[in-house]
């Protein structure tokens, strides 16, 4: 939880900040910088604060079953962040737009 809420005064200030001009690329740019600043977290973290080795474990020694579990945990936790800087974003690109 506390993980997700820090992510999304991240993604608060990514959207404050983000130059219009930059338009939908810059856009896509904060949103993959977000995901995978929340991605490197949760790997780093381990499986429910386990070591790395004892995460392994769990996964039968497969990093790719890991980083795929990550993966989804990361998206399913995505979604707070992502509401957050897209309705920033499109609230700047109207007021820009009047």
């Amino acid at each position: 939880m506390t993980l997700i809420l820090a992510i999304s005064v991240f993604a608060i200030v990514l959207g404050g900040i983000l130059p219009l001009r930059w338009g939908v690329i810059g856009f896509l740019a904060a949103v993959l910088t977000l995901f995978l600043c929340q991605f490197g977290w949760n790997t780093a973290s381990g499986f429910e604060g386990s070591s790395w080795d004892e995460s392994l474990l769990l996964f039968n020694g497969s990093v790719v079953s890991f980083l795929g579990f990550n993966l989804q945990i990361t998206a399913r936790g995505f979604v707070l962040p992502l509401l957050l800087i897209s309705t920033l974003t499109v609230l700047r690109f109207s007021r820009k737009g009047k």
